[in-house]
């Protein structure tokens, strides 16, 4: 299982990006994974190839009126199965014995 954290923002299209953000964080919700949206990315949780496919449809849809995308990926992978979006954070939380902010 795989938990893959990515930002992905056009370069040429100003200060304000979230109108092309927010079409690729459609994407991801409609792509039934599990995904924790953050400040600064997006994390989601899956197969390899699911993950990437979805990936790969955000950039597919800004690259249709963008000129030049910036994207950052960081990959988790795991020989176990899913639910570590939560049960990550939720160990963190256990061990300090109270909820974080997240």
């Amino acid at each position: 299982m795989v938990l893959l954290e990515f930002s992905m923002s056009p370069m040429t299209q100003g200060e304000s990006v979230s109108t092309y953000v927010a079409r690729a964080i459609d994407i991801i919700d409609k792509s039934g994974l599990p995904y924790q949206l953050t400040a600064m990315g997006t994390i989601i949780e899956g197969e390899w190839a699911d993950v990437m496919a979805v990936v790969t449809a955000c950039f597919e849809a800004m690259r249709a009126d963008c000129d030049r995308v910036g994207t950052h990926i960081k990959i988790d992978y795991r020989a176990a199965p899913g639910g570590r979006l939560k049960s990550k954070v939720d160990s963190v939380q256990k061990k300090l014995g109270r909820s974080l902010s997240t």
